[in-house]
């Protein structure tokens, strides 16, 4: 088996960049994904999931330069879970997807980045 996922869905925010120790850049942000059915009474209902990202090296740079807030993108990647204490020493788990490949929808021509 392979941790693999695929995900289209609108930016929430711009990416937040930032430049690690010895110089690789990584960018988080989030898409929201909407998945609509209907329920007992008929009725159509939407939910939306929200997702959060990390693209490192390249990907980092081009999501720092291109992506915006509403911005249609489908991403491919892995999951990652990890966890880290807070500052009042509390575990927190956190799951989120490194991004390995990138395409950008709307906003004019489609364009495809890989890592």
């Amino acid at each position: 088996m392979k941790n693999k996922v695929q995900l289209i869905g609108h930016l929430g925010n711009a990416p937040e960049v930032k430049a690690m120790a010895g110089g690789t850049k990584m960018a988080r942000f989030s898409i929201a994904t909407n998945e609509s059915y209907k329920n007992t009474k008929g009725e159509k209902v939407t939910e939306t999931q929200w997702h959060t990202l990390v693209a490192w090296g390249k990907l980092a740079d081009i999501a720092g330069k291109y992506l915006e807030k509403g911005r249609e993108v489908v991403v491919e990647g892995k999951l990652v879970n990890r966890q880290y204490e807070d500052k009042s020493g509390q575990k927190k788990y956190i799951t989120e997807i490194q991004v390995q490949e990138l395409l950008l929808l709307s906003g004019g021509s489609h364009r495809s980045i890989a890592e």
